[in-house]
Order: structure tokens, then sequence, then C-alpha cells
């Protein structure tokens, strides 16, 4: 049976839809450009009358001001002598003439651009620090047998450095730098050369982004502005399944998230990670030096989470990083030794393949998944490479073997696991933990073999020697590297916090709906079934979870 075209309205009606926006946007950029031009000709053309207004009114307020500065006592003889001044215009031939025509003169005068007119070029400061960028990239961009060279040993740095800004402190701010075709910037190794010699010239303690024109042959090195450290935790608007990791750049986000800043109201570019049934990225891995704010970047995630799910906490480092979640409606569990890490996770494993079993029934039943298994459940970590040397030296289950299930299969079961880990115990993360991380965050000091060791990507910026905390870079999947500044969210009952700070985190905690000293909650103890489950084929759960 032949198939039917379709309609011809129905094929051509979005190539028209397309073609009349295209027309209109074309017509309105040419209707801003003409009336862009007849304003710069009527501001030529009335520029003398300008002027002469413009000094008139300074006349007029010079006068004011003579006439202010008089003693009372003589303005009589000055207002007689001003007469006198008129009547004798007005008695000489041409005088009214001569005195309007003085007059204007005095005016245009007065009214002239009194600016001084900005140098042409740098000033001899900053043309030495340019020759020294240029002397620095000869030998990189120049070769023996190039017969018209762009870079040489005093050659001519204007064309190969064309655009320049510095800032208030006299470094650069911003560079364009041209550079011969026979350069091999597809080489990384190449590239980083580069961006290492201009960091060290241009001045260190400032991270440069560096914008590479294959096609052109320039790289734009632009001066980064520090990222805000002073946000603090707080309702961020965002839909469920959205979590804020931080802020970064506006030049590299389109969205920005209106934020409470004291009594100040600002729109910051924010790093969403989403989570949930669709997410690419389902499970999050972090990594910092001590002090680098990988807790505080958790409590922050905890917080966000407990809006719309429950929390299990497992902490490793026994600092009681999170104590004030303890007992909070939506808290599962916050388990800081060995026994209790275990329970946690083989339930949250346990619970990962109830969750499966009865969605998957309900799907070859033709029904919506229950009800207790919409709810969102997050599982964060703080460095579990502690539990595994406690319970080899135990004889106890590594509590990360138990994390395969929940991390294969969390996104189909709406469990999302994000783990913290330091850099020295990176090694002994489990190959589950890393294959399925694929959302990564790095804070604090790091090299750049170690960002894109684990971010899998090297940074488009140069990393600095000193962070302050929550400061890093993000990647979720296999996007672009993103610089992070995570919202300030620390441990409320630290002496060492600010007031401000911790009264942010007490009003985003939950209820306390269990006392500290209670028993573990029954959500998290086993019950034995009524029945035992018919057995459901492992192929048609991982058919549905894929």
């Amino acid at each position: 049976m032949a198939r039917r075209p379709l309609p011809r309205i129905l094929s051509t009606g979005s190539a028209q839809f397309a073609r009349s926006r295209e027309l209109a946007r074309t017509q309105f950029a040419r209707s801003r450009e003409l009336a862009r031009t007849a304003g710069d000709s009527a501001s030529d053309v009335l520029h003398p009358l300008i002027t002469i207004t413009r000094g008139l009114r300074r006349l007029a307020a010079a006068g004011r001001r003579r006439w202010a500065e008089t003693p009372k006592d003589r303005r009589g003889p000055l207002l007689f002598l001003v007469a006198s001044v008129i009547l004798v215009v007005a008695l000489v031939p041409y005088g009214p003439l001569l005195a309007v025509i003085t007059v204007m003169a005095a005016a245009a005068w007065q009214g002239r651009d009194r600016e001084p007119a900005a140098p042409e070029g740098p000033d001899a400061s900053r043309t030495e620090r340019l020759k020294t960028l240029y002397e620095a990239l000869v030998p990189y961009f120049s070769a023996p047998d190039d017969p018209e060279p762009l870079y040489s040993r005093g050659g001519d740095w204007e064309k190969a450095l064309p655009e320049y800004e510095f800032d208030g402190t006299g470094r650069v701010a911003r560079l364009l730098v041209r550079y011969p075709a026979y350069f091999t910037d597809g080489e990384a190794q190449a590239r980083l050369r580069i961006e290492h010699l201009l960091t060290s010239k241009a001045g260190r303690g400032r991270e440069y982004h560096f914008d590479w024109d294959e096609q052109g042959n320039e790289l734009t090195v632009s001066a980064l502005a520090p990222l805000p450290t002073d946000i603090a935790a707080q309702r961020f608007v965002t839909a469920p399944g959205e979590t804020v990791l931080g802020f970064t750049d506006a030049t590299l986000v389109r969205r920005t998230l209106p934020l409470t800043h004291g009594a100040q109201q600002r729109d910051v570019p924010p790093v969403v990670w989403r989570t949930g049934l669709r997410s690419t990225e389902p499970h999050l891995l972090a990594v910092g030096q001590p002090g680098s704010g990988t807790s505080t970047l958790l409590r922050s995630i905890a917080l966000q989470a407990l809006q719309h799910g429950d929390v299990v906490i497992v902490e490793g480092g026994g600092t009681g990083e999170y104590a004030c979640l303890t007992g909070r409606d939506g808290v599962l569990a916050v388990e800081c030794g060995l026994a209790g890490a275990v329970a946690s996770i083989e339930w949250v494993a346990t619970e990962t393949e109830r969750r499966l079993i009865a969605v998957n029934r309900a799907r070859q039943a033709g029904n919506p998944p229950p009800e207790d298994t919409k709810r969102p459940l997050w599982v964060l970590l703080d460095r579990p490479t502690v539990f595994t040397h406690l319970a080899a030296a135990d004889g106890r289950k590594d509590p990360q073997s138990l994390l395969q299930v929940p991390l294969r299969h969390g996104r189909a079961a709406g469990i999302t696991v994000v783990v913290a880990e330091q850099w020295d115990a990176l090694d002994a993360l489990g190959d589950a933990v890393r294959q399925h991380t694929r959302a990564r965050v790095v804070l604090g000091a790091a090299t750049a073999e170690q960002l894109e060791s684990v971010l899998g990507a090297p940074p488009h910026t140069t990393p600095v020697s000193e962070t302050p905390p929550g400061r890093g870079y993000a990647r979720l999947g296999t996007g672009r590297v993103h610089r992070l500044q995570v919202p300030a969210t620390p441990d409320p009952y630290d002496d060492a916090t600010s007031e401000a700070h911790r009264q942010a985190v007490l009003d985003l905690l939950p209820e306390r709906t269990t006392p500290m000293e209670a028993e573990p909650s029954p959500r998290l103890t086993k019950t034995e079934p009524e029945a035992e489950p018919e057995p459901v084929p492992v192929e048609a759960v991982v058919a549905e979870t894929s």
C-alpha cells in the first residue's frame, strides 16, 4: 500500500515560520542600525548648538556665584556698572551685534569638552609588559624556515597582540594572542605549555580562561574574577530532582537563580545536578583535601534532598559533622560506626531490590509504580574507605561491596548515592563507585593532572594553589568542566561558625521528630514478608532499568 505524502502545509509550515522569524529579526536589526545612524548624524549636526548651550549654562552659573560672593554693600555699585556697560553697548553702532557675537564666542569656549584626550596606546610600563609577553612566546611560535615570521626577536609585538586590556593594578585582564598556523594547537601538551607560560607572565594568583580558536589561529586569555564565597545556604528555586551543587561563571551557564544575600537580591548562575529516572548522571563523587569543603557539599545536598525525599548518612571520619541532622524528619539514619554503616548500606541494597521488584510487578500488570517506590532516597557517604580498613581488620564485610546494587540499579529505584573521599584514600575506592559515579566534583587545591584524572577532562582555566573552602571544579557526565563554589553550609554546632551561617543552616533543618537517644528508624529494620515473593527474571529488571 503506497504511503500518502504529508499535506503541503504540514511539510512547509515550519520552514515558512523559520523564514518569517529570520526576516523579522533581520528587519529589527536593520531598523536598530538605522536609528543608531540617525542618532549619530543628529548629534554631529547639533554639536555646535549643544556646546553653546552648555557654555551659556556655565556662564550663568559663574555669574550667580559671583553675585553670591559679592558683599551686600557693593552690589549697588556693581549693578550701576553693569547697567552703564549695557547702555554704552546699546548706543555704540553695531554694539548689540558685537555683544551677541562676543557672548556666543565666550559660551563656545566655556562649553568645550575639557576632558583630556585618552592616550593612543598603553603607557611605558604596560608596553614593557606586553613586550615581555611577546618575547616569551617567540620560542614557541617561531620556526627557522618561516619567511615572514610573526614572532621573532625584537619583532613587532602589536601584530601578534592586537587587543589587550589592563585592570586597575596594571596587570593584564584580557589579551588576544595571534599565532602562526603551523603551531600544533590540537595537541594538549602544546596548549598546556602556552597556558602555563602566559599564567606565569601575566601574573600568578589569578585564574585565567583560555579560549582557543583553531580556525582563526587566535587565543583569547581572560582573567576571571573570583567566585562569590559569601552565599549562605538557603532555599533555591529548583524543580524536584534538581540539586544545586554550587555557583559558577555567567559565561558558561545560561540559567540564573534568584538568591538572598542579607537584604539584597541578586541572580547567580548555578551548577545544577539533575537526578531521577531520566538522569544520565545518577550518582556523584566528590574528592578533596581535608578542609576543602567536601563535608559542606554533602550537608548542602542533604538539606536540599530533605525537601522531597529521605536521607541515609554514613560518616567515616567520626568527627560528628552531621550531628545536626540526627533525628530530623526524613533522616533515616546517621551512622558513624562500622556496624551501623554496614547495617544501613545493607538495608539500602535490600530496599533497592524491593523497589525494583515492586516496580517490575506493577509494569507487568499495567499499573503505575507504587507510591512507596516514588519517594527519592539519598545515600550520603563521607570517607567510606575508613570502614574498608576497619572491616578488613575486624573480619567483616566491606560496606563498599554492598553499594554495587544501589549504584547499578539506583536510578530505576529512585536511589541516589553521593560519595565524598580524600585524595590520599582515592585508590581505596571500589570499582563500582568509580564506574557509576558519572557526576564528579573536585574541591580544594589540585594540579591539572589530578583534575583530569578525576573529572576526565582538563579544565579551561588555570587552577590556583590557594583556594577558599568549597572552591573547585565540577563536571556532570561528559559535559564541560565548570568552576564551582559551594554555598556556605557549615556545621551549626561548630563554635567557629559565624552566627549568620549557623542560623541559615538551622532554618533549613526539618523538625526533630525522633530523640537522638531513640532506637533506629523502623524503616531501616528488616521485616519478614508474609509470603514468598514470586521469582522475577533478572533480565526483565535490567531491561526496564537500562
